[in-house]
């Protein structure tokens, strides 16, 4: 019977969470992406524990690359970094435009200056260059609001600071890459995945000051 995700390739596995089989590439390439992997799943336990060489050095090689960014933030910064960068991955475009990592940049930097502004007392709106960048910064700023209106005290100087890493890390990671468009866009969205491996498991990641790795629920009080 072929795999229900690709409808390609054999089904050889048993997915508890879709309650079918499905392929081996399937469960390998959509785990906590495309599927919402129960906690139980043996394959996700094995992928958790004993991750492929290869992939355990592009997970080595992502920290390396991101730590520069991030080393400087405090736990609350940390974590708001991750719940940005989440609604980043989140985030779809209009028509047929695609994000890219000078969008997201473009968005973090002048979401940042708007903040930075409203930090010294003094309101306004810093526009991003391109319509989806600015798209961009309208959704991340309507997370904003919905978390303060949930009661979260998230000040105007940790949100500059924090956008102002997500900038610096977009437009680096994108030079490191030798200018690939979504180099930054690829590697946060293999650490992403990572993080909610991780968070599945309780873990902390050592390589990161032994932070959470994960983009969970924050509590910002």
């Amino acid at each position: 019977m072929p795999c229900p995700v690709c409808n390609q390739r054999k089904g050889r596995r048993a997915c508890p969470a879709l309650g079918q089989t499905i392929c081996t590439v399937c469960c390998a390439t959509k785990r906590q992406v495309e599927i919402d992997c129960p906690p139980d799943c043996a394959h996700l336990a094995a992928a958790r524990d004993h991750p492929a060489a290869v992939v355990k050095r592009q997970q080595e090689r992502d920290v390396a690359v991101l730590l520069p960014t991030i080393r400087e933030l405090t736990e609350r910064q940390y974590q708001l970094f991750f719940l940005f960068q989440t609604a980043i991955a989140r985030h779809t475009p209009d028509g047929f435009a695609r994000l890219n990592d000078d969008d997201v940049a473009d968005a973090a930097g002048a979401l940042a200056a708007t903040f930075e502004t409203a930090a010294r007392g003094v309101i306004y709106e810093h526009a991003a260059a391109s319509t989806v960048a600015r798209r961009l910064a309208d959704d991340l700023k309507v997370m904003l609001d919905e978390m303060r209106a949930q009661g979260a005290k998230v000040f105007d100087h940790e949100i500059a600071v924090v956008l102002r890493a997500i900038e610096r890390g977009a437009r680096e990671t994108r030079t490191q890459a030798g200018g690939a468009a979504d180099a930054y866009l690829t590697l946060i969205g293999r650490l992403l995945q990572v993080s909610r491996l991780n968070s599945a498991a309780g873990r902390t990641d050592e390589r990161t000051g032994g932070r959470p790795g994960a983009a969970s629920s924050i509590v910002l009080p």
